[in-house]
């Protein structure tokens, strides 16, 4: 027995120095970023600015991954349940990570027991936006026309009980108005049927309208943010209806629990010297994203912080989990 014991103390021994050799010699192949969303949202034009920059920091190809579907769900449960060796990582925000775990029913994952949160590249805020055929031309107007026809006002969102569906509920809640949502897979489905007029309004980070925005195809009528920001000082906001309204955005980079710390804080040393790029920060400002150079507690704490306040959002405002 004694023997057996001293047997697998070496076995145990073995296996660490190895992990830990590993770890030291991370990353020695290409790296798998999920993207839990389809092309061309906020987290996904996020990830292929970033890609190439963490690239060149360390030295191994990122590989963008997009597997969407259930407002992120798919995406982020495949990172939960992938090895933890730092070559399978991805990218979540508010919504499936601090949203979902408190407006879904048996979500497959556990958000502060089944992940590893190492950085957070940047902060966001969405944008509601019209067509100019609307009957309403800002914010204020569409909240009295919305008084007027009750539930008639048809909203698109990425997915039931998602950041953008509880920002519009809130908002909803703040004016005392009654819409109708349609939820969509995806922000990229929802313009196309907002342009055609199957819905009267979009709400989505603002990365994803930008270009349809500037070609005059819709129509911005407020941003989330709690002040105007200066990349975009036209673009109003809530706040000036609602003093004190804000509900920003966050997108976090996490791979599954488990993760050896020297790898995270490597990933992490990577993705905030990219960030602190100036030009990848300038074309991040022109999509709606604030660049953020943290270390990986700040994405720990800014989690649990959010599924708090989450928590107590959902409750307040009788949202049923599905």
């Amino acid at each position: 027995m004694k023997k057996l014991k001293l047997t697998l103390t070496f076995v145990v021994c073995l296996f660490g120095l190895s992990a830990h050799l590993e770890a030291q010699t991370y990353p020695n192949r290409p790296i798998k970023m999920v993207v839990p969303f389809p092309p061309g949202e906020t987290a996904d034009i996020l990830v292929r600015l970033l890609g190439p920059k963490i690239s060149e920091k360390l030295g191994q190809t990122i590989v963008i991954v997009n597997h969407a579907g259930a407002s992120g769900i798919i995406g982020m449960d495949e990172i939960a349940k992938a090895s933890p060796d730092g070559y399978t990582i991805g990218i979540g925000q508010v919504g499936n990570l601090a949203i979902l775990p408190h407006t879904k029913l048996n979500l497959p994952y556990n958000v502060l027991r089944d992940l590893t949160p190492i950085a957070v590249p940047g902060l966001n805020y969405l944008g509601i936006v019209t067509t100019p055929r609307a009957p309403f031309k800002n914010l204020g107007q569409m909240i009295v026309w919305a008084k007027e026809h009750p539930g008639q006002l048809t909203v698109g969102t990425n997915g039931e009980g998602g950041f953008p569906h509880l920002t519009f509920e809130y908002l909803s809640q703040t004016a005392k108005f009654q819409f109708a949502h349609i939820p969509y897979k995806g922000a990229s489905q929802i313009i196309p049927d907002l342009i055609g007029g199957q819905i009267m309004v979009s709400i989505s980070g603002v990365s994803s309208q930008a270009s349809q925005i500037s070609a005059g195809n819709l129509k911005l009528l407020a941003i989330t943010n709690s002040t105007r920001v200066s990349t975009n000082p036209d673009f109003p906001t809530v706040a000036e209806i609602f003093p004190g309204w804000s509900f920003s955005g966050w997108l976090v980079i996490t791979g599954p629990a488990r993760m050896d710390p020297v790898i995270v804080s490597k990933l992490n040393e990577a993705i905030n010297s990219a960030m602190r790029d100036p030009g990848l920060q300038e074309q991040l400002n022109q999509v709606g994203l604030i660049p953020v150079t943290e270390p990986p507690q700040f994405a720990v704490e800014l989690i649990k912080t959010e599924n708090a306040k989450f928590a107590k959002l959902v409750k307040d405002i009788g949202f049923k989990p599905q």
